[in-house]
């Protein structure tokens, strides 16, 4: 292989990164043997090598400072590491003329001629940012001659460094022995200097402050020295020097490194040598020691760092997510283009390109009947009142759509909270996303709740006290509330500006004036579950706090008459304005129905089957049996639609719901521990089949024997499960009827099955006969009493007449209760 010279170095008669580099054709660096370099080339490596620099007779060593960039190491180890002749790079840096980068260039400025040294070798020291100037002197000079002449001729001829041209190139003499490394060690302005013996078996002397810096000082401004405590055991025995600037402690390690002080600097008789080092002002290993002794001020520290860089870095996103879902630029349900290009794609046969349908569900005749609801919902929203907004009625009654398809249809910014989906979340993690998820915070880190909690239970058990890392729910919630407030404040003033005439108005007064620009809020299905309150108090208080500072408007959907008990707690001064929302009239029911399923004949024109009038025979007695519901009217169209009669739709619609109530409130007793017994739920069930107008008696119900123990809370216990509705006449209940009309239907079905009724009737029985016989062993008890005494007092008579006359009530019922239940076992024995 033919080697072709590639920008070949002269061999100087200094250093061994001067040999002379070849390239291939391939154009990879190639360097010759050791054997071939030049002898002043091989005593340079093996000064690296051996780590010191030989010296003969008549030879000595100068060192000059601040000639490279300091701390170049990691350049060194980087992805310069195979370049051998870094100061041929350095050489092209800067001018020499004006800065000194070239080390054969800087030895032959910074030399004064008039010496007549011979330069013998230069050692390059980059990370440190100087070198080594080995030379051979006269005989009749001396060394410190050499050192004092170099000085002054530095200080009249200066050479100012090409990375600082406010700083000087300094040398002095080198009175110890360097040590040549190149080790990954940064140089430091503080020096460790150990004090080791100049034999095997000598002995060291620790010397003193006053003779350290007298040897110390000429090369700079030392700001301490410190001497290795007394009571120290570490061997051998140190001091640890700090210099003004590190380029002096630099200038004092290479040239007192191997230094031995004898007895005139106070080193003793034998001799002391020094073995210096740089040292780290700031060890790791003491950060490491100061934080693992300190968790008590390290963790709860480390938590509000953690805490602190969540609130600069992650606040401002999470807000900037929130305006994006209160503005709908990302929510594909209310992008008309992509609800366009959705539809197009469900149509196999056919691209419609027709006007979108103005009302898909039929729901125009509910609408117009609610028309003056909707407008006085509309009035409120524009109106400056600070306090809630409330629509309540039973489940299906068309709530949501009243408020967010017809209300706020033409409103720009909403957000719809779902308390249901919070709640019915398993764990607190869950309930965090979901929360987070319906005002568009994120990014959430809700599993990192977890590992926090592990975190503070292991802190808890080192300190004694929780660190914090770990946030309950009260306190998540909090901050998501907290942020979506900030959100549509900002959406809520983004439409300001200097030209307006209310410019001068400060923020509050602008939103107090302008009730239009604010958002609303819709919190649907509210005092779900109401026994796990603390999504609940939490939304509610946030909901008044956004009321009160005019941020926005809040509209309340529930199903629960009991809405105002949380609410009060929120704005206990405040009157809501409210609206209730019942089942449509029959008449209203009808033109719904026949509405729907026009616009479903429109929708399906192609269907072979032409639409019959004796498929609606009987639609009026069938609207009858649902009642106003609008769920169970559009679940008739939809089966009445698909060809059933209407007979046959609300059959399937009354089997479903006594399926339903058969499941949950009769047989889902066993499994779970609900508010009623089975036994209650089947007597109101069964008196209200029985009831001539579908309604009884709220304080007549209370009477019963089933009800007599806590009879009120059982009661709202069914009415929230939607088995029954309470009516109230002035504030106070008056009656009880179905939750949902279909239900009357379902309850007479449920009692036409005999076996069941029978079945149910006779635990009825049997739960009276229990409590009787309870009442009776505590009367008997009571009596048993009363004839122990010594004399038989005239005063108790009433009360034992009275005691009687109890037990004979109570065995007259259980006599009865029996009888009936005789009948009841025969029936079901006769069963095949």
């Amino acid at each position: 292989m033919k080697l072709v010279p590639f920008a070949p170095v002269p061999v100087a008669t200094w250093s061994p990164l001067r040999s002379r580099i070849y390239a291939n054709p391939s154009g990879r660096a190639w360097r010759p043997p050791l054997w071939r370099c030049s002898p002043v080339a091989i005593r340079g490596i093996s000064s690296i090598q051996s780590g010191h620099i030989r010296l003969g007779e008549n030879e000595g060593i100068l060192y000059i400072n601040n000639i490279f960039p300091h701390r170049l190491q990691w350049l060194l180890r980087g992805p310069l590491s195979h370049i051998q002749p870094l100061e041929g790079l350095l050489k092209r840096i800067g001018n020499p003329a004006l800065a000194a980068s070239d080390p054969l260039h800087i030895v032959q400025r910074s030399l004064p001629q008039s010496l007549d040294l011979e330069t013998k070798e230069v050692i390059a020291r980059y990370k440190e940012g100087g070198a080594f100037v080995k030379y051979a002197r006269k005989p009749d000079v001396t060394d410190e001659e050499i050192r004092s002449a170099t000085k002054d001729y530095l200080a009249k001829h200066p050479i100012k460094p090409w990375f600082n041209p406010f700083q000087r190139a300094d040398a002095d003499l080198v009175r110890g022995r360097p040590w040549i490394e190149d080790l990954y060690r940064i140089p430091s302005q503080t020096l460790k200097v150990e004090f080791l013996p100049t034999s095997p078996d000598g002995s060291a002397v620790e010397m003193t402050q006053e003779a350290l810096y007298s040897l110390f000082r000429p090369y700079g401004k030392l700001l301490d020295i410190q001497r290795q405590p007394s009571d120290s055991k570490i061997e051998p025995r140190y001091a640890t020097l700090r210099f003004n600037r590190p380029r002096f402690s630099v200038m004092a390690r290479n040239c007192m490194h191997g230094f031995i002080a004898g007895e005139e600097e106070g080193g003793g008789k034998a001799g002391t040598k020094f073995k210096i080092n740089y040292e780290r002002r700031i060890k790791l290993s003491m950060i490491k020691d100061w934080v693992l002794n300190h968790p008590r001020i390290v963790i709860p520290a480390l938590a509000a760092l953690i805490a602190a860089i969540t609130v600069i870095v992650f606040d401002p996103i999470r807000t900037f997510f929130i305006k994006i879902k209160i503005k709908s630029t990302l929510q594909t349900e209310e992008n008309t283009v992509l609800q366009w290009i959705r539809r197009q794609a469900s149509k196999a046969n056919m691209i419609y390109f027709g006007g979108r349908r103005a009302d898909p569900r039929g729901l125009a005749a509910i609408w117009e009947d609610r028309q003056k609801d909707i407008n006085q919902l509309q009035a409120w929203l524009t109106e400056t009142a600070e306090t809630f907004i409330v629509l309540h009625g039973p489940r299906g009654s068309g709530k949501r759509e009243l408020v967010l398809d017809q209300a706020l249809k033409n409103h720009k910014y909403k957000v719809v909270i779902d308390c249901k989906q919070i709640q019915d979340a398993r764990g607190d993690t869950a309930k965090i996303s979901r929360a987070a998820a319906q005002v568009g915070y994120r990014p959430i880190f809700s599993w990192m709740n977890s590992i926090s909690s592990f975190i503070d239970l292991a802190a808890q058990g080192m300190i004694g006290t929780k660190a914090g890392f770990s946030e309950t729910l009260d306190a998540q919630l909090s901050k998501i509330w907290q942020n979506t407030a900030i959100a549509m404040k900002q959406v809520s003033l983004e439409g300001r500006r200097k030209e307006d005439k209310d410019a001068n108005l400060t923020d509050d007064e602008y939103l107090e004036a302008h009730p239009e620009k604010r958002p609303v809020v819709v919190i649907d299905n509210f005092v779900y579950e109401a026994e796990e309150n603390v999504v609940l108090d939490k939304l509610t208080e946030w909901a008044a706090g956004l009321t009160t500072a005019n941020v926005a408007h809040v509209i309340f959907l529930t199903t629960d008459s009991s809405f105002a008990k949380p609410l009060s707690r929120a704005l206990p001064n405040q009157v809501f304005r409210t609206i209730g929302l019942g089942d449509c009239s029959l008449d209203v029911g009808r033109r719904f129905v026949l509405r729907h399923l026009e616009t479903e004949a429109t929708d399906n024109d192609n269907d072979p089957k032409p639409k019959r009038k004796e498929t609606l025979a009987g639609l009026d007695d069938c609207i009858k049996v649902l009642g106003g519901r609008v769920t169970d009217l559009e679940f008739m169209a939809h089966r009445i639609e698909a060809g059933e009669t209407p007979s046959a739709a609300v059959d399937r619609i009354i089997d479903q719901s006594a399926s339903e109530i058969l499941k949950i409130f009769i047989l889902g007793t066993d499994s779970v521990t609900p508010q009623w017994t089975r036994e209650q739920a089947w007597h109101l069930i069964k008196s209200l089949a029985q009831s001539k107008d579908g309604s009884l008696l709220y304080n007549k119900v209370l009477l019963s024997d089933l009800f007599k123990d806590n009879g009120e809370a059982t009661l709202r216990a069914l009415e929230q499960a939607e088995l029954i509705s309470v009516g109230s006449t002035k504030g106070f209940p008056r009656w009880i009827k179905p939750g949902k009309p279909v239900y009357r239907a379902a309850f007479q079905r449920l009692t036409e099955n005999k076996t069941l009724e029978s079945r149910l009737d006779l635990l009825i029985l049997t739960q009276l006969i229990s409590n009787e016989n309870k009442s009776i062993g505590k009367h008997e008890e009571e009596l048993r009493l009363l004839g122990s005494l010594p004399k038989y007092p005239w005063e108790l008579t009433s009360r034992i007449e009275w005691l009687l006359r109890k037990v004979h009530n109570s065995q007259s019922k259980i006599l009865k209760y029996e009888s009936e239940s005789a009948s009841l076992q025969k029936i079901l024995q006769s069963e095949s």
